[in-house]
């Protein structure tokens, strides 16, 4: 079975695999995720949505559907 960036918790870090969404994934791309990045889950707001993560050197927030959408090899 394949983690999302969703099933992380907070202060987790894993490598990012690939992706679900296609159209999603160009955004993301452009954003620094790409695969064999480096991430890690940094914030998660009290109900679980937006979380924020650390990738590329900056803080990304994004929905907990979108982290849906990106695959990831926990550390």
């Amino acid at each position: 079975m394949m983690h999302t960036l969703a099933d992380l918790h907070v202060g987790e870090q894993a490598e990012i695999m690939g992706f679900t969404d296609e159209l999603l994934s160009l955004k993301l791309l452009e954003m620094g995720c790409l695969p064999g990045t480096w991430i890690e889950l940094t914030h998660q707001a009290p109900f679980g949505d937006p979380i924020a993560i650390k990738v590329s050197g900056y803080t990304l927030s994004m929905r907990k559907e979108e982290a849906a959408t990106i695959q990831v090899k926990p550390l």
